[in-house]
């Protein structure tokens, strides 16, 4: 849970701008290119370039799929990385605060060695990225400050 209002949740989370923020600096991510301002809509189309591992770089192509402020909206992959890429965003709001669900479902591309790397790399890989969002949001929103 995080002790902010659903609409300052909203606008945090709405803004492809703050995902830098909440991404691991190593991941050397970089918003390339964002259709139709700063604001998420449905259509929107978000390009980034980001290091799979530490020497190879890939652009990764999202888009917001399905949009209904201020409660959820859903990103999806069209070109990059994975096979799929579908990810959705939560927001209710709660006693004290708003509680924020991630749920992402993926696949690795290349059959038998995807299922390999996943094992080996991808899977903690993806955990981590989110461990790593949620002990950042808990800092950035902390009311202890």
């Amino acid at each position: 849970m995080l002790p902010i209002p659903i609409e300052e949740a909203w606008e945090f989370f709405s803004s492809p701008k703050n995902l830098s923020k909440i991404t691991p600096a190593q991941m050397g991510f970089e918003i390339l290119y964002v259709s139709g301002g700063e604001k998420a809509y449905a259509g929107q189309i978000i390009r980034y370039k980001i290091k799979v591992l530490p020497w190879v770089t890939m652009h990764w192509v999202t888009e917001i799929t399905h949009l209904k402020e201020p409660f959820h909206f859903i990103d999806e992959q069209r070109f990059g990385p994975y096979a799929l890429w579908h990810h959705q965003h939560h927001f209710k709001a709660v006693d004290g605060g708003v509680e924020m669900t991630d749920e992402v479902n993926y696949s690795i591309p290349l059959g038998f060695l995807g299922r390999l790397a996943h094992w080996f790399f991808v899977g903690r890989e993806v955990n981590r990225i989110f461990d790593f969002r949620f002990k950042t949001l808990e800092k950035l929103f902390s009311r202890e400050k």
